[in-house]
């Protein structure tokens, strides 16, 4: 299956980072190249690394990219990519872009397992190293899986989906797509199931976000995309849900929070100064026509700070 992924925000985000011909970029989740395309057509003597952890997404990229001398395709996870600059001689740049989630491709190519509406092998790894989520629900004890479904799906039939999952395999083992979305439709309440969307999205996003350690790799990569920012230098972050949205929102908020000494304090004694500004007080969401043309992108929100 050819990969091929519709970036979200397109034009929003490759005019908020505000691309100098002559200036080093990272974007961090490379994907099919989409985002890094706009990015190195806007470049001269500048230069691009584009990371990504998924090998299928490499591969894509570097044939997307290969017109472009001064774009180098990496594969690692965006968390490293202080590591993967320093390699490729950026140990500062201008311009960092983070496109989280899941791409169209890993979604609609059933082999990879991330999607309940395909009958597939319950995989969900996108570096498709280490372990899967079929690991996950055969050997997780109930209490384990109701936490990670709870925590990362946000799901109030954390219980009862993690019970249904060990009833389940203890007559077999639980390894296609098809089965885990049975076994938690038939988990839940009746009115649930009369809701709108599959009642299995949920225990999906948790299985994903925990077999990819989505959250802390998150967190790290902020860590990294804003320590290799040189002044002036900008931040782009696109989230695809609440979990990575109030992450991204409130690292952002800690950076760009000043003096935090008692309101009645006639002198700052803590020192603290802001470290950045928001580029969009809101964040910025996609147009009700991109919406149309993309159904996907609904959830999309892209927040930008400006190291100071």
């Amino acid at each position: 299956m050819k990969f091929t992924h519709t970036p979200v925000l397109f034009r929003e985000t490759i005019e908020s980072l505000n691309v100098r011909p002559d200036g080093l970029y990272i974007d961090g989740t490379a994907g099919g190249g989409g985002h890094s395309r706009g990015i190195a057509e806007k470049l001269t003597t500048g230069r691009l690394l584009a990371i990504d952890q998924d090998p299928d997404a490499v591969r894509a990229a570097a044939e997307r990219l290969k017109d472009f001398p001064g774009v180098t395709v990496h594969r690692g996870n965006f968390s490293d990519m202080r590591q993967a600059a320093e390699a490729n001689g950026m140990p500062q740049v201008d311009g960092i872009l983070l496109d989280l989630g899941v791409s169209s491709y890993q979604f609609d190519n059933p082999e990879r397992g991330f999607s309940y509406h395909h009958d597939a092998p319950l995989d969900m790894r996108m570096s498709r190293e280490g372990i899967s989520a079929k690991d996950l629900v055969n050997t997780l004890s109930e209490r384990e899986l109701a936490e990670i479904i709870f925590r990362y799906g946000e799901d109030r039939n954390a219980r009862s989906i993690a019970r249904g999952i060990v009833r389940a395999r203890e007559k077999a083992p639980v390894e296609t797509t098809l089965q885990l979305a049975e076994i938690v439709k038939g988990s839940v309440p009746a009115r649930v199931r009369r809701e709108a969307g599959h009642p299995a999205r949920k225990t999906f996003q948790a299985l994903r976000i925990q077999v990819n350690g989505e959250l802390d790799r998150l967190s790290e990569g902020l860590d990294a995309a804003f320590s290799l920012l040189r002044p002036g230098g900008r931040l782009a972050v696109i989230t695809f849900q609440s979990l990575e949205d109030r992450t991204v929102k409130k690292r952002m908020a800690d950076w760009c929070t000043g003096c935090t000494c008692p309101p009645d304090f006639p002198v700052c004694v803590c020192g603290k100064k802001p470290r950045a500004e928001l580029l969009f007080r809101k964040g910025v969401s996609p147009s009700e026509a991109e919406v149309k043309e993309n159904p996907r992108s609904r959830s999309a929100r892209l927040r930008v700070c400006v190291k100071l």
